[in-house]
């Protein structure tokens, strides 16, 4: 028992409150939009249902096109490859729900290899490189883009955040989820790299 008072009793508060502390600053950080401009708005990529995008997704590309019709960026790179047995790619998916939407096909970029956080960033690099685009602006969940910021500047994308606005996880329990689900993510980042 003393044992237990001493040494694992400290360990196990100081772990909540690290917690605690990591999950506010997901939600923090993710809030925040200082309004800055950048070459392009890279879109993360999230599901598409066949050939219409997930609300998620539609988040996501409905902020994007807000940044390029408010002249914060010039261009957007759409990420996303194709899911199992799906016919088109996300990027695809949300290229064609671009035009619709009055973004010019000259002013977009989209690649359609990637299947993850990590993967949509190495892909969006190749993009700006081959544009000579210098910065970003990162579009995703807020709860999303402290590890996709963390990815971005590990492989020396220079970017800023700009999440949406809204967002389609609305109810306690779905953002409980996905918070957690990023708590988790971010550590296996930070121990793996991936």
């Amino acid at each position: 028992m003393r044992r237990f008072r001493r040494y694992i009793l400290p360990a196990f508060i100081l772990l909540l409150i690290y917690s605690v502390w990591q999950l506010w600053d997901i939600g923090r950080l993710g809030h925040l939009d200082k309004n800055k401009s950048a070459d392009c708005a890279i879109v993360l990529g999230a599901a598409a249902w066949h050939n219409k995008p997930s609300p998620v997704l539609k988040e996501r590309l409905n902020h994007a096109i807000h940044l390029f019709k408010t002249k914060r960026v010039k261009a957007l790179v759409l990420t996303g490859g194709y899911g199992e047995g799906a016919p088109f790619s996300e990027s695809e998916v949300a290229l064609d729900y671009c035009i619709k939407q009055g973004i010019p096909k000259t002013s977009i970029q989209i690649e359609t290899d990637s299947g993850t956080t990590q993967e949509n960033l190495v892909e969006a690099k190749k993009i700006l490189e081959r544009e000579k685009w210098a910065n970003a602006l990162l579009v995703s969940d807020p709860w999303h883009l402290k590890r996709a910021k963390m990815m971005a500047q590990d492989i020396g994308l220079k970017v800023s955040i700009s999440a949406t606005p809204s967002s389609k996880f609305q109810s306690f329990g779905p953002r409980s989820r996905f918070l957690l689900t990023e708590f988790v993510m971010l550590h296996w980042f930070l121990i793996s790299g991936q």
